[in-house]
């Protein structure tokens, strides 16, 4: 029996292109001394929207059109947890009209392997407007992500 595509191949660092390193914290480790799922998707958010704010150089809270979550998931690997550092790698799978699905490994410690993959699907809304209707994004985003498009299993 072979694999199914969601148990691929783990995931390695040449997967991806944009590195970040998030400290863990004491709090982070849930009572089965491991860091709790809830604080991986705070480390998926905190790995996109910080280089969403470095590669713009504005406050993407504050355009006119703004990035929601509509979508996540997390593969878990192995354990990490406190008091190590994590580092994130990110890229880019699809860049649409009005959306982006990134990808996001964290890795702890010297392996090559991730520890965790995650996946979260932005689509941009009138910020502008109460009612949020979907929009495209705007130009600054996507000269932000298009740099980090890889298509799966190619470059």
């Amino acid at each position: 029996m072979s694999p199914s595509p969601d148990r691929a191949a783990r995931p390695t660092r040449d997967d991806y292109v944009a590195w970040r390193t998030v400290t863990t914290r004491w709090r982070d480790d849930d009572a089965y001394g491991h860091l709790n799922n809830a604080t991986y998707y705070e480390m998926f958010d905190t790995a996109v929207n910080a280089h969403l704010y470095e590669a713009t150089g504005v406050d993407v809270r504050a355009l006119p059109q703004i990035g929601v979550v509509a979508e996540t998931s997390c593969r878990y690997f192995r354990e990490i947890g406190f008091p190590a550092p994590v580092e994130t790698g990110l890229v880019v799978d699809k860049v649409g009209t009005s959306s982006v699905v990134y990808r996001i490994g964290l890795f702890q410690g010297e392996g090559d392997e991730a520890a965790a993959e995650g996946r979260f699907v932005h689509v941009y809304v009138d910020n502008t407007d109460p009612a949020r209707g979907v929009t495209p994004m705007p130009d600054v985003i996507r000269a932000a992500v298009e740099p980090l498009l890889r298509v799966p299993g190619g470059s």
